[in-house]
């Protein structure tokens, strides 16, 4: 038996938190999408290294995207 989903909703509600953010600057946004395919892949270790990263890249003062509260 299969679960069924709301519309709209996605399998993976963790890739879908990144989308609020509005318009992200390019290296977050490389890092976001590097994110979600290593998620898709399965590869933890990598999608720990883009959040770190992204982080890194949020506290430098060089990002246009507003941190998450």
């Amino acid at each position: 038996m299969s679960v069924q989903r709301p519309e709209g909703q996605s399998a993976h509600p963790e890739l879908v938190a990144t989308e609020l953010q509005l318009n992200p600057c390019d290296p977050c946004r490389h890092l976001t999408l590097a994110e979600a395919e290593a998620n898709a892949a399965y590869d933890w270790s990598k999608a720990t290294d883009c959040r770190v990263l992204l982080k890194r890249h949020r506290a430098t003062g060089e990002c246009l995207t507003p941190e998450p509260e």
